[in-house]
């Protein structure tokens, strides 16, 4: 209210120098806002890393700790965060399970969501560029995830892809529909 009187009573050049205060103030809320909201994306984005390390952690434990027979074969080897370099064609393959003819790659999500089954498929591409000693090996795809929902995983089994989930202790696999790729 002190505002408006002063305002009824002003000058024009007193106005003026009452909307400049105020437009003042607004842009210091403004950055302090911008500053809340940044820091609250901070805390946010190391909540969901943490989240994601831990189910890659989860997930490779329990492929390491002698689970290796995955797509009906047996891996000799089990290589995490693995990165493929290759221009246009650079991914990340969070699991890698590899023997002399079969490539398994499982990517680990926390929570998948649907939009995550492109870019699992876009990796049965890029790993035989990315690595050419995997040209000729035969590449199975797996999503391993803390949270499967229904839709989500009845995409992955019409793609072949095998479902990887968190029960309780276990982990259970569903890759009775896998597909070669």
């Amino acid at each position: 209210m002190k505002q408006l009187s002063e305002i009824q009573s002003a000058t024009p050049e007193g106005v003026w120098a009452i909307l400049q205060r105020t437009s003042e103030m607004i842009d210091k809320n403004a950055q302090e806002s911008e500053k809340r909201m940044k820091k609250i994306e901070e805390t946010m984005g190391s909540w969901s890393n943490n989240h994601g390390c831990f189910a890659e952690e989860y997930f490779f434990n329990s492929f390491e700790n002698g689970k290796q027979n995955f797509f009906g074969e047996q891996f000799d080897e089990i290589e995490k965060n693995v990165k493929g370099i290759k221009k246009n064609y650079k991914d990340e393959y969070d699991i890698l399970l590899i023997n002399g003819k079969s490539v398994g790659i499982i990517e680990i999500k926390f929570k998948a969501h649907k939009n995550d089954v492109p870019k699992i498929l876009k990796k049965a591409q890029t790993i035989r560029i990315n690595f050419p000693e995997f040209k000729n090996h035969q590449v199975y795809l797996g999503l391993a995830t803390m949270a499967f929902y229904p839709e989500l995983e009845q995409e992955c089994i019409d793609y072949g892809i095998a479902v990887i989930k968190q029960m309780g202790d276990t982990v259970v696999i569903n890759d009775k529909n896998l597909k070669v790729y």
